[in-house]
């Protein structure tokens, strides 16, 4: 009888996700001193966060709670304010917003080779965030008001979420006035845009189908027919994402920040490396069961 409670209780206790085998704390660790190793080899300073959506536990991090720049992974909060007030009935998503010249910004996005059309604020957000434009996330921003999505963010215990300044504001740089947030906050905001927390379904559904249409390197690290919702960021010296990986059984959230970069492109490098660590950890949690035997597809 005692064998017989004592193979329920270490069954529980695997099912339930609050804790691992030892084979699996093993493989966890392992996985550790990978993204120790990327970041050691990284001229730059890098962030990571990475949650097992399965327990809720944090699976791995570095400086994960300490502010970043964002670049346009600030766009992640944004886009919850925006769906928030749509929620509320503060904002119209269907409505035609006009666009003045002046308005239009450079950097990333499409809008600015445009002949100025009026698009609705749904239509923004979807190019703030598939394709990053910076004009259109300006326009957002104007809609939703910065200090109430900073007031949001705060209100869900992210008050290191600092939207200080729109898009391509030069003067606003000059100042310092940087947008911000930590490695675990990031993947917080993620993580509610995905699951929808706060959000009717609709607005969850919207969120979600945008976040995957976004290509990133964390995107380009996990096989094709694993569904990713992400958002990625860059600037001078400066490379960030956020993302939702579902992988089947064992979905992950993670958020990799990069800062102080010799060269842009091992940033890039970095978080792809990354990302592929993370995934192969969870694609054998998802498929070895206790032992790591990895079970027939």
């Amino acid at each position: 009888m005692r064998a017989v409670l004592t193979g329920l209780c270490v069954t529980l206790w695997i099912v339930s996700g609050l804790a691992q085998t030892p084979l699996q704390a093993d493989l966890r660790a392992q996985l550790q001193r990978r993204l120790d190793d990327v970041a050691a080899r990284l001229d730059g300073v890098v962030g990571i966060a990475v949650t097992d959506l399965t327990s809720g536990e944090r699976i791995a991090a570095r400086l994960e709670t300490q502010p970043f720049p964002t670049a346009s992974t600030i766009k992640l909060a944004i886009l919850y304010e925006l769906l928030k007030q749509a929620d509320e009935g503060r904002v119209d998503l269907a409505a035609p917003r006009n666009l003045e010249r002046a308005q239009v910004v450079g950097g990333s996005g499409v809008v600015q080779h445009l002949d100025l059309p009026r698009l609705s604020l749904r239509d923004h957000a979807a190019l703030m965030v598939i394709v990053s434009d910076n004009t259109s996330t300006n326009v957002v921003i104007d809609a939703v008001d910065p200090a109430r999505v900073n007031a949001r963010m705060s209100g869900l215990g992210l008050g290191d979420i600092l939207l200080r300044r729109k898009m391509m504001d030069a003067d606003a740089v000059r100042r310092g006035d940087e947008n911000v947030a930590s490695p675990a906050s990031l993947e917080r905001i993620a993580q509610l845009l995905w699951k929808g927390e706060g959000l009717t379904s609709g607005r969850r559904d919207l969120g979600q189908s945008m976040l995957r249409q976004v290509s990133g390197r964390i995107r380009a690290a996990v096989p094709p027919a694993i569904r990713v919702a992400s958002k990625t960021g860059t600037l001078d010296g400066v490379r960030a994402e956020a993302a939702i990986v579902e992988v089947p059984k064992r979905p992950f959230s993670i958020a990799v920040t990069t800062a102080y970069l010799r060269v842009d492109a091992d940033g890039e490098r970095a978080i792809g490396e990354i990302a592929a660590a993370v995934f192969s950890y969870f694609d054998r949690l998802a498929s070895g069961g206790e032992f790591g035997r990895r079970s027939p597809r």
